[in-house]
């Protein structure tokens, strides 16, 4: 009986840290200032600009996150036309101080949370994902309010006048 718990037990763990190694969204081994200084300047040569996803590959709701974002054509799409995308790691390995004191400490929201940069490297918003959440998940209208709404044709200032 012991014998059959036991395997069921391995079983389970065996199962799960497969699953733990299929949700590598964030690299440790990068350096986050790095990745912002070479995000900024694609934006800046393409006309866009740069969505920081801040967290972990620990973390539930990042997974989730990255899973809804990357299973909706529209939301994909947005992100695809409008930003350079930078997932910034931040765990017991590497927790990229630096990168995130230059973003203003986005973490005082919590995980994820999420930072928009200008081509020249000026945050202009950070975003507690709490507000984009549904229930269990995340809500694909609040998403893409958000996405559109820090777009660089959004804050043209020839749409205001």
């Amino acid at each position: 009986m012991m014998k059959k718990i036991l395997l069921v037990a391995l079983f389970q763990f065996v199962c799960l840290l497969g699953m733990a190694q299929k949700h590598k969204i964030y690299d440790p081994s990068l350096d986050g200032q790095k990745q912002l200084t070479e995000a900024i300047a694609l934006a800046k040569q393409d006309g866009k600009h740069v969505f920081v996803q801040v967290g972990g590959n620990w973390c539930s709701w990042c997974i989730k996150f990255h899973k809804f974002v990357g299973g909706n054509e529209t939301l994909k799409q947005i992100l695809e036309d409008n930003y350079v995308v930078v997932k910034l790691n931040y765990s017991n390995d590497n927790k990229n101080e630096k990168a995130l004191a230059q973003l203003n400490y986005p973490q005082r929201f919590g995980y994820p949370s999420f930072v928009i940069l200008d081509g020249n490297g000026n945050r202009l918003h950070t975003q507690d994902s709490g507000y984009l959440e549904s229930g269990q998940g995340y809500d694909e209208a609040k998403v893409k309010r958000f996405f559109e709404l820090w777009t660089p044709n959004a804050l043209d200032p020839k749409h205001y006048q």
